[in-house]
């Protein structure tokens, strides 16, 4: 927040509800009126629910939408890393190289992506409210995770396969809604470019602008081993975005904080978020210096290094925002004005007035117990693929012999595929980097909860970390999918026979995670709920559904314009070109662009527009969102935000906060000119008709 006066503040107070173009607004509750006075555009249910079925989510934190009648996703390189990364080898780096594939015969199956559609959304709020009516702490808890359990099960039915059920709570619990998927896990990869030309700028651009990166990536869905067809999908527009036109960001913000009360915001900004940015800094330096020893180590670490970096740059735009003495004051302003309305009425005094307190005690608590619930239970303190196979493999024994609505949740029928997928993943694993890994993630274990702890001296024992990790990288076999596939079915028996040193480790303190979990979960986790409830209700009553809910990695529309900003007077025009691109580069990664692209400079359309700037309202989980106009055509893919945008998590400031995307102009000027996919320049050109 900069230069805000006292008056704006007092303004801004009822920012609760939205203006401008503020807002992720979920597709059944679209603020046609707001759209229509600012953009003369209204989205009407016809236009909202091909758009909603024409875009996509990937279940593992990104965005996606079908561009052709023939399968053919759009999404952004950094969504589909990882898959790149796993299918390549020290033989074929093609991260470094680049993938396309001529035909379909050449497409690639992704280890782990899953992409789900949304096809209908329930609301559920008046059985989750029966179940736990009169419940407070462990058995509002233990109640209402049932429920959900129950909901899910009975929405996916027989069909787990290719349906997915999610019980989203909206308003911090005011709504709850069930998310009904359609779920597919055949999903192939088509065309990657360079990271060269995909992450031109790396870090030091990321979060800026003027951008000049290609970060987009083409998957296709397959079903029955053919590409899917799916009704809905967005043509590319012919000319893309255009200056001071309407833009449409349909995606899954993976989550904000904007509703939260100010002892919830105190104690992100006074513990947690310093805390992990410390954790993530050394991290950072862990993965450059195994990174640096060789051309194989650079393959292996990049796509960590990638999470590393960026999230470190969010935490401080983060934590920038919450030390900013105005925004803090706008978020009492908005806290207060709600709680005078409370208090106005002794009705509604008695029914929501205690809210906050609770919730200020709730997070007292979770102040006192979060290190050993995050180094413990939350996997902070075992940084590595193995382990966390190991751990999968020993919850889920005993977890499936469960009656499925006592489970813990992620252990659930409902849920069972995307967990399987992961745990039976292709994907190789590197002995040398997981000991790297995992022995620097146990000293920092030990050095958060301290030598004398009970838990790490079980976990230790008289090994050093660095020894501990060697001895179970080089003992196990959880590195082979058909090991893990053979103890997951061999179940509760499998698990308890094994010697596996990882299976072991994951015995011995199972019990350990489950105790400091089932203390957060019913001595914060709940009673942050149980009140929140309150609060959303309070807030209903003074605002309604004006108010949009904060992002929870479930589909919202977002309404803007192409429009750039003033930066401390200095005018940012809205676009970038591909020749601009060539004038930024310095020929050191990572401002080198690729060979490719100097080969092709000739065949380049310079002034293609590339990267542009919009006033659309996203967060991360955004990334790979299509951008569209009014006819539901592609213009652009949203793959960043600008500096501003960071404390988005908090706030919008229309002025200032910025999505950045990169022009559909220039996909199709790079995939027809610089790579040479005629192929998918045809398919993605025919859909227009």
């Amino acid at each position: 927040m900069k230069n805000i006066t006292a008056a704006a503040v007092l303004m801004l107070v009822s920012a609760t509800s939205a203006f401008g173009d503020e807002g992720m607004w979920t597709p059944d509750n679209l603020p046609k009126a707001q759209v229509q006075a600012n953009h003369g555009f209204t989205p009407d249910a016809k236009w909202a629910e091909h758009v909603q079925k024409a875009a996509l989510r990937l279940a593992g934190g990104c965005s996606g939408s079908f561009v052709s009648p023939d399968g053919l996703v759009l999404t952004n390189h950094h969504c589909i890393n990882s898959c790149v990364q796993q299918l390549s080898s020290a033989e074929k780096d093609y991260i470094k190289d680049g993938f396309l594939a001529r035909d379909r015969k050449q497409e690639l199956r992704c280890p782990e992506i899953e992409l789900n559609r949304l096809d209908r959304i329930v609301d559920v709020t008046e059985r989750v409210r029966e179940a736990t009516k009169g419940r407070t702490g462990e058995d509002y808890s233990t109640a209402e995770k049932a429920i959900k359990t129950t909901l899910e099960k009975e929405c996916v039915g027989k069909d787990s396969a290719v349906t997915r059920c999610d019980v989203v709570s909206l308003y911090h619990g005011g709504i709850y809604n069930l998310y009904q998927y359609h779920r597919i896990q055949d999903v192939r990869l088509v065309f990657a470019p360079e990271l060269e030309a995909a992450f031109f700028g790396g870090d030091p651009d990321n979060f800026n602008f003027p951008r000049f990166d290609l970060d987009m990536g083409l998957l296709r869905a397959y079903e029955n081993d053919k590409p899917m067809r799916p009704k809905h999908y967005f043509p590319f527009s012919k000319n893309g975005a255009e200056e001071g036109e309407m833009t449409v960001i349909v995606g899954n913000p993976g989550g904000t904080d904007r509703q939260l009360t100010v002892a919830q915001l105190e104690l992100a900004r006074d513990s947690q978020l310093l805390s992990y940015l410390l954790l993530l800094a050394e991290r950072r330096g862990l993965l450059e210096q195994f990174r640096s020893e060789s051309d194989e180590n650079w393959r292996i670490a990049q796509s960590d290094l990638f999470g590393t970096e960026n999230s470190y740059k969010v935490l401080r735009g983060r934590i920038s925002a919450l030390q900013d003495p105005e925004v803090i004051a706008l978020k009492r302003a908005q806290e207060k004005e709600l709680r005078d309305f409370v208090d106005a009425d002794p009705e509604r005094k008695a029914r929501y007035g205690r809210a906050w307190d609770e919730i200020a005690k709730a997070v007292a608590l979770q102040r006192d117990i979060q290190d050993q619930y995050a180094y413990v239970e939350g996997g902070r303190g075992f940084y590595s693929r193995l382990y966390a196979y190991a751990k999968m493999l020993v919850r889920g024994a005993d977890e499936r012999g469960k009656p499925d609505a006592e489970r813990l949740r992620e252990y659930t029928d409902a849920r069972l595929p995307a967990l399987t997928q992961r745990l039976f993943s292709s994907a190789p694993i590197y002995p040398e980097f997981e000991k790297v890994k995992l022995g620097w993630s146990l000293t920092k274990l030990r050095e958060n909860l301290g030598t004398n702890d009970p838990f790490v001296k079980k976990v230790l024992g008289r090994e050093s970390p660095e020894a501990l990790a060697r001895r179970l990288v080089e003992g196990t076999k959880l590195g082979d999918p058909a090991v893990r596939k053979a103890l997951w079915e061999g179940g509760s028996e499998a698990i308890a026979k094994s010697d596996d040193p990882f299976i072991v480790l994951a015995r011995s303190i199972d019990a350990d995670g489950r105790a400091i979990r089932k203390r957060y979960e019913a001595d914060v986790e709940s009673v942050i709920a149980r009140n929140s409830e309150l609060i959303a209700a309070a807030r209903f009553e003074k605002y309604g559904t004006s108010v949009y809910p904060d992002a929870t990695f479930t589909q919202r529309f977002s309404f803007g314009e192409v429009k750039g900003w003033d930066e401390k007077g200095v005018p940012v025009p809205p676009f970038t070109t591909m020749g601009g691109a060539f004038g930024h580069e310095t020929g050191h990664y990572p401002f080198a662009l690729p060979k490719s692209w100097h080969d092709a400079k000739d065949r380049i359309n310079l002034d293609q527009r590339y990267n542009f700037v919009t006033t659309n309202d996203i967060i991360g989980g955004n990334s790979g969102s299509p951008v569209i106009n009014g006819k539901a055509e592609v213009v652009g893919l949203v793959f960043d935000g600008n500096i501003h945008s960071l404390g988005g998590n908090y706030w919008y400031d229309e002025r200032l906060n910025r999505a950045v995307s990169v022009h559909s102009g220039a996909m199709l000027e790079a995939l027809r000119n610089i790579y040479g996919a005629d192929n998918l320049v045809r398919e993605i050109e025919a859909a227009r008709r």
